[in-house]
């Protein structure tokens, strides 16, 4: 019998700001393991995007927070490196949010959780790609939170 395929894990992250904060997770499993990122994890079967990203969201960090938008659809492929755990594709969908509720409390995958100033969270992030998200998604709130003139 014919090995089943390798197939593109199906993942969501959401960017989530507190005023010009932005709340950051130290991942406690690979990859990326010890790096500061996103808080977000795999689709469960059934589960929308947006769904899977508010709970992750909630079990990593005890955090609610308001979906606003789609930022962008992102592929995470880690090739194998000698004495490195095995490949990796992460298909993984990214959500602008503002902040709703709760004090970030390191739960399930991560081993710290915390709102930081903007240029610190762009500065302590090491995936470009997670620099842009957070960058992307900070236009997105302020597009959502600025004074609106009535007309």
């Amino acid at each position: 019998m014919a090995a089943e395929p390798l197939r593109p894990i199906a993942g969501a992250g959401i960017v989530v700001f507190r005023g010009e904060d932005v709340l950051l997770i130290k991942r406690g499993k690979p990859p990326y393991k010890g790096q500061w990122s996103l808080p977000g994890g795999k689709i469960e079967y059934g589960e929308t995007a947006a769904e899977a990203a508010l709970r992750e969201l909630a079990e990593e960090t005890s955090t609610t927070a308001q979906i606003l938008g789609l930022i962008d659809v992102i592929d995470s492929i880690g090739l194998r490196e000698p004495g490195q755990p095995g490949d990796w594709h992460y298909v993984l969908t990214d959500f602008a949010a503002i902040w709703t509720g709760g004090e970030p409390i390191p739960d399930d995958d991560v081993t710290e959780a915390a709102f930081f100033p903007y240029e610190d969270a762009i500065a302590l992030t090491q995936w470009d790609k997670t620099r842009d998200v957070i960058g992307r998604a900070r236009e997105i709130v302020e597009a959502f939170t600025a004074p609106h003139s009535g007309a």
